[in-house]
């Protein structure tokens, strides 16, 4: 039998009242996924009533339409990022954001850099402000890994697929930036050279690439 997580001590001692087994269930389920939409605890046996009860007691805020996390909980620097996966689920982080996610750029773009496919629709909220780009459905698999940021799973380009794409937009991302990216990635050992090669290939990229991997070579 699993033993029941308590909830956060502080948060019900600081409200000075007990808290319904409900909202304990729903504190607990916080602890293990720090956000959360209202559909899933819903189907984990939350009520929206105990929901919007912890709002109004400060427990718990929502960062956007349907998502809600503990107040003072522990998130990453990435949370934004969390958030804005957990609405728009279909989404790939890419380019200067996946150059971020991998500790290859110092950059703190203001945008939320994302591929979606051409025909899906565009979100139309986000929590965090999107810079959009088009791809076709395939792209959207290929040279993509899972990253779990704050219990949720975020689609992102790999090292490999992220140092050629911003080759290929460097128009966007900056000649210089993805240079950088490519030499940092080669000597903290992020990313095989011999495996950016055979992407650049995939992705007709190598012609104008090999210049700078025969350089790193």
């Amino acid at each position: 039998m699993s033993q029941r997580l308590c909830p956060p001590r502080s948060a019900v001692r600081s409200k000075g009242r007990a808290t319904p087994p409900q909202a304990e269930r729903a504190l607990a389920l916080f602890e293990k996924t720090p956000l959360l939409r209202a559909r899933d605890l819903v189907a984990a046996g939350v009520s929206r009533e105990t929901l919007h009860r912890l709002l109004t007691r400060g427990l718990l805020e929502q960062p956007g339409r349907g998502l809600y996390r503990l107040v003072g909980g522990p998130m990453s620097a990435d949370a934004s990022i969390a958030d804005a996966v957990r609405a728009s689920p279909h989404m790939v982080v890419a380019l200067l954001s996946a150059l971020r996610l991998h500790g290859l750029t110092t950059q703190l773009p203001p945008d939320l850099w994302v591929y979606i496919a051409h025909k899906a629709r565009a979100p139309a909220r986000s929590p965090a402000r999107l810079r959009i780009f088009r791809v076709a459905p395939a792209s959207l698999s290929h040279g993509v890994e899972t990253q779990i940021i704050d219990g949720v799973p975020v689609r992102v380009t790999t090292v490999p697929r992220t140092l050629v794409d911003c080759f290929k937009r460097r128009g966007d991302v900056g000649l210089d930036v993805a240079i950088e990216a490519l030499r940092d990635a080669k000597r903290l050992r992020k990313a095989n050279m011999n495996d950016v090669w055979r992407m650049a290939e995939d992705l007709r990229a190598l012609t104008y690439m090999r210049p700078f991997l025969e350089a790193l070579a």
